[in-house]
């Protein structure tokens, strides 16, 4: 049984990647996951916010003397929330290639186009084999129109490959009015891969202290169906790396990206919930689906289920809202 896949220029023994989460920020867990079956692994995410945060905390100490804590920060939480700084960031993954022989993605979260960009390098520079872009950017302003935020994500994209040499996949939510659009414009800035989709998280309201709190709730294997359709889309679109993320929790789910047309899938939620051998369920589920019915490798698969590849294509757009509706009882 050949699970082998490829993505952003590695060979990859298996599709299954642990996406950015906290399990990322143990030395002995990422080893336990290499163990498992992992492929590579995607580091948790160095925020735009922490990395504004030290050089303000610098300035404060050494210029201006005053307090001029950001304004952002009120949105986020505080300093003592984040476990780890840039300088740490930076640490953990020469520390992280040292200790696993997985391919290590560093992840790089903001919106803004701005210095904070010139840690890539540095990511680089400390030994990552990619980089992943998370671009979290819900629309706020009235003013804002779509373009507008559009093209703010493929000018930092374009910003980040003009600093790096090793290959930046971007991982983008699923709220565009065209995303095959933006996807393209995306392949022609240069972009290796494409992560569908990251996954906004809502807040709530405290009704007795009249607070708005932060919660998160772990994907459900439903969440796979907003991956599976796109990417069985732009697969036939474009020319990049596909991975998918958000409702990856069996053997069974990653079938079905990679016969839509991914190429690898992240799984997060299960991992957080199951723990790291976990991984091993995963490949254990595919192999024994592929062994039932009789498929040899991961390739042969590959896009079988796309748009291009079944019988009605249009089942993936419009016309499978009526047909759902119409039979639904």
């Amino acid at each position: 049984m050949n699970l082998d896949t490829s993505y952003l220029g590695f060979n990859l023994i298996n599709p299954v990647i642990p996406s950015a989460s906290p399990l990322s920020r143990d030395i002995d867990t990422v080893k336990k996951l290499e163990d498992a079956g992992a492929s590579a692994i995607v580091m948790y995410s160095l925020f735009e916010e922490q990395i504004r945060h030290e050089a303000e905390e610098i300035d404060h100490f050494m210029v201006q003397g005053t307090d001029s804590f950001a304004e952002s920060q009120s949105f986020f939480p505080g300093g003592h929330d984040f476990i780890r700084g840039p300088e740490a960031y930076l640490k953990q993954i020469h520390v992280l290639k040292e200790a696993v022989d997985i391919p290590i993605i560093a992840s790089l979260n903001g919106n803004t186009q701005g210095g904070w960009i010139d840690y890539a390098l540095k990511m680089q520079e400390a030994g990552a084999d990619a980089l992943e872009l998370n671009i979290y950017n819900p629309p706020s302003k009235v003013d804002e129109i779509g373009v507008q935020i559009e093209d703010n994500i493929v000018n930092i994209l374009k910003q980040v490959k003009t600093q790096v040499s090793i290959p930046v996949s971007m991982k983008l939510g699923y709220y565009f009015t065209a995303l095959p659009a933006l996807a393209k414009r995306l392949e022609e800035a240069g972009v290796d891969g494409l992560a569908l989709f990251n996954r906004f998280y809502q807040p709530d309201i405290d009704l007795e202290k009249l607070e708005v709190i932060p919660n998160v709730h772990l994907s459900t294997p439903d969440n796979l169906r907003m991956p599976l359709r796109w990417i069985a889309v732009l697969s036939t679109m474009l020319k990049v790396d596909l991975g998918a993320t958000t409702g990856v929790h069996s053997g069974q789910d990653v079938i079905k990206l990679i016969m839509a047309g991914a190429d690898v899938a992240f799984a997060c939620s299960a991992l957080l919930k199951f723990g790291p051998d976990h991984v091993k369920t995963i490949l254990h589920e595919m192999e024994t689906w592929m062994d039932e019915h009789e498929y040899e490798s991961v390739e042969q698969m590959k896009g079988s289920m796309s748009m291009k590849n079944v019988s009605e294509p249009e089942a993936f757009m419009r016309s499978n809202y009526m047909k759902v509706l119409n039979k639904y009882k």
